[in-house]
């Protein structure tokens, strides 16, 4: 008598192929009889064995209805009656029952051979265990419909459900590239770029690799689509479908593991902390030139915050949900920019990805480049630029192929470039095609009336992140702040302020002795000269001041107070106090 699996061997054996080819293993899968239904690898030319003198394993989860992991095959228990158990060639074994209903009418037998094969089922048993579960339970479903006489029809909307509930896009494809099945995550990507019904496609390999996925191009009715996913061949001799490909869209992966592996957060112009004019300037200056697309040259000491900038312009453009891709050109070593920045080609050297690899250029496309330290650019790399930047595309090594890009491009230096291309060490073509927007950061040492508010903002940043009560800096620690010269600009008064909240233990009060020793040792009459000017313009009325300017340049409203606190580095609560205190007319 026929089993429920005999009665659809066909389909039964399509699971195991798709099993093994997916899992690199041996699958076979037996009935209640212990008959080998299917069987692929060592099992495939086996099918239609009686099994019954030597799976005892198989034996056991039909009696259990429980499945078994065998990490140790002719060691096990189970394995003890069995005439080969100490000649096993199998390394490790799971055994998944089919269950209909409360019933077991089969069972999946997983195997491996080697130690390779052992290592990587091991390193993937949680997610693997369920992929079985899955497929017994799809097979269990196929064997009901069987049984209810729907065989032919039931395949196809269980074929259906299955792919319509997985957020990935799905296409099968015959041997014509004619589309067998595409779901709706499939549907939606596809109608971003052509609105025509999806009936033949030819889907291409690019070689390339993007975060371990493969790059496909799908041509559908001559319009091309760049997608990342993974293709399966399936065995022809069973299905009429050829190849699945699960796909997902390109760009909307590339903003996720931007948005993932970008260590930044969005930074906008609220980021950039100040109210000197210098600041308010550069503030108005971002606001008008993030509108276009031309290149920006960002210079100015480090420390001056030239990332910042570059990120609040990007923020205020058109393309603030487009990527942002920064690269420090000085901290990649020299023999690996060119890969870095445009990728490179299966095969373009030794040591190089067999797939291939994509470069920040093509990464950032649509969005905005960062070049950080351009001037340590090597002229090599200097003329490379200039062409992306003239023709708007690149070209990765390997490749006579260009690809179109679409790119803001936004460079920053702390080097003088000019007398660079005086001293030939830079390309003036290279630099007039950078420096069609030129901005200047100012250093700290330039907008000094900014102190109080980045020493405020700094404070409350690191009161929060150390977990400490809010402190508050001596009048006279002031003095010693305005003597300095900065070198290091905002990041060196933002790790001045950090240190001294580490020294603060448990006061509530930051005096001069917790400032790091080269502030302590400013020469005094440097110090005498800035007190005497702080005698008359003195802390309390620059405080006065610069919350005067900060309520006029926001806005006398409840909304406008809000964002003057914030811009300060206080509470609104503060802020409403120190106007009361002060009598402040505004």
């Amino acid at each position: 008598m026929d089993s429920v699996l005999g009665k659809i061997q066909c389909t039964v054996n399509k699971y195991a192929v798709v099993l093994s080819e997916v899992l690199k293993v041996d699958v076979e899968i037996v009935d209640i009889n212990l008959n080998r239904i299917a069987g692929t690898g060592r099992f495939g030319t086996r099918i239609n064995v009686d099994m019954s003198r030597e799976g005892y394993v198989y034996r056991d989860v039909i009696k259990t209805k429980e499945r078994r992991v065998i990490t140790e095959p002719g060691t096990h228990k189970i394995c003890m009656l069995c005439p080969k158990r100490n000649n096993c060639e199998e390394t490790f074994e799971i055994s998944t029952p089919i269950m209909l209903d409360d019933d077991v009418i089969g069972v999946i037998g997983f195997v491996c051979f080697d130690e390779i094969q052992k290592k990587h089922i091991m390193d993937n048993l949680e997610s693997l265990l369920n992929f079985l579960e899955q497929i017994s339970e799809l097979i269990s479903l196929k064997a009901k419909e069987e049984i209810e006489n729907e065989k032919m029809y039931l395949v196809l909307d269980l074929l259906n459900g299955f792919i319509d509930r997985i957020e990935d896009g799905v296409i099968i494809v015959d041997e014509n590239n004619s589309v067998i099945k595409i779901n709706k995550y499939g549907k939606n990507i596809l109608k971003k770029y052509t609105n025509e019904v999806v009936s033949k496609v030819l889907i291409k390999d690019t070689g390339n690799i993007i975060f371990d996925r493969n790059e496909y191009k799908i041509l559908v009715n001559s319009k091309e689509i760049n997608i990342i996913g993974e293709m399966f061949e399936l065995n022809k001799h069973h299905d009429k479908s050829k190849k699945v490909l699960i796909f997902d869209d390109i760009e909307k992966t590339r903003e996720v593991i931007f948005s993932i592996t970008n260590s930044k957060r969005d930074i906008g112009l609220d980021e950039i902390i100040g109210l000197s004019k210098k600041i308010i300037s550069l503030k108005d200056k971002i606001k008008r030139i993030s509108k276009n697309n031309s290149t920006i040259l960002i210079s100015g000491e480090s420390g001056t915050g030239k990332e910042l900038c570059a990120r609040a312009i990007h923020m205020n453009s058109k393309r603030a949900e487009k990527p942002f891709v920064a690269i420090n050109c000085s901290a990649i070593p020299e023999a690996l920019l060119e890969s870095e920045l445009f990728g490179y080609v299966s095969g373009a050297f030794t040591g190089a990805n067999k797939k291939g690899k994509i470069g920040k250029f093509e990464f950032a496309n649509s969005g905005t480049i960062f070049l950080d330290e351009i001037g340590d650019l090597p002229l090599y790399m200097q003329a490379k630029l200039l062409r992306v930047i003239q023709e708007r595309s690149i070209n990765k090594i390997g490749s006579n192929n260009t690809i179109d890009i679409d790119v803001r491009i936004i460079a920053a230096t702390n080097r003088n470039l000019e007398e660079m291309i005086l001293e030939k060490t830079f390309r003036e073509d290279l630099y007039y095609r950078i420096n069609v927007i030129p901005i200047r950061m100012p250093s700290l040492r330039e907008r000094k009336e900014d102190l109080i508010v980045l020493t405020n903002f700094f404070v409350n940043k690191y009161c929060e992140l150390l977990g400490i009560n809010k402190v508050e800096i001596d009048n006279n620690v002031y003095n010693f702040f305005y003597a300095y010269d900065w070198p290091g600009n905002i990041r060196e008064l933002e790790n001045t302020i950090e240190f001294m909240i580490n020294m603060a233990d448990e006061n509530v009060v930051i005096d001069k002795t917790m400032m790091p020793k080269k502030l302590r040792n400013i020469e005094s009459s440097k110090l005498k000269s800035t007190f005497k000017v702080e005698k008359e313009f003195n802390l309390k009325r620059v405080e006065k001041r610069i919350i005067s300017e900060a309520i006029e340049y926001y806005g006398d409203t409840t909304e406008g107070k809000k964002i003057a606190a914030k811009e300060l580095g206080i509470g609104i609560a503060t802020l409403y106090r120190k106007i009361e205190k002060d009598e402040l007319s505004i």
